[in-house]
């Protein structure tokens, strides 16, 4: 059992790089990042493991909890290869790593919050699991849905939002930076109680 050396959080919008990703399914966890810098006025910048990063706290003084919002520079099925450094760097253990990420198996504009599992065949998760060797680190389920007309899932992931998403997204955005700040300061349980809804 590692014990919680400081109150550091590593909490990692996935996603994949560039303009012609910004907009689409896959890349709800760096929108959720950004809403989440936003929030405290938090600023990315380019850190040498492969990933732009910004530092806020919840709250006033050193006794705060201290957020690493990290969005990957790399592609989705690279993603653990620039946070596992990142982990040892800011010496956050995997209990103290949050993974935000698209999931086909809940419904559009549900959110749900757990510890561990399997990938599901998120390429995301997948690499995260492989460069941190467990699984057993926070997950933001943000549910983008299955497609309703015959379209191959893959696709469907890296289509942009519809119209009438769009709209939703913003709130769903706002929604997932909620449960992240209740995770880490209220815990699992009465996270999962007033998000898993």
């Amino acid at each position: 059992m590692t014990s919680q050396v400081n109150n550091t959080w590593l909490v990692v919008g996935l996603g994949n790089p560039g303009d012609k990703y910004s907009s689409t399914r896959h890349n709800i966890g760096f929108m959720v990042a950004d809403e989440l810098a936003n929030r405290y006025t938090g600023k990315f910048s380019s850190h040498k493991y492969r990933a732009l990063v910004s530092e806020v706290r919840l709250g006033v003084g050193s006794e705060a909890p201290k957020l690493i919002i990290v969005k990957p520079s790399t592609y989705m099925n690279d993603s653990g290869n620039a946070v596992a450094p990142l982990a040892k760097y800011f010496n956050t253990a995997p209990q103290q790593i949050i993974a935000i990420h698209d999931e086909l198996d809940i419904p559009f504009n549900a959110i749900r919050v757990k510890l561990g599992g399997g990938d599901n065949g998120h390429n995301g998760l997948k690499s995260l699991t492989q460069s941190l060797s467990t699984p057993d680190y926070f997950r933001i389920r943000v549910g983008i849905g299955r497609p309703t007309t015959p379209q191959d899932t893959a696709d469907y992931v890296l289509d942009n939002f519809s119209k009438a998403e769009r709209s939703v997204v913003p709130d769903l955005a706002l929604r997932a930076c909620d449960a992240i700040e209740s995770l880490v300061n209220k815990g699992l349980e009465n996270t999962q109680q007033n998000f898993n809804q």
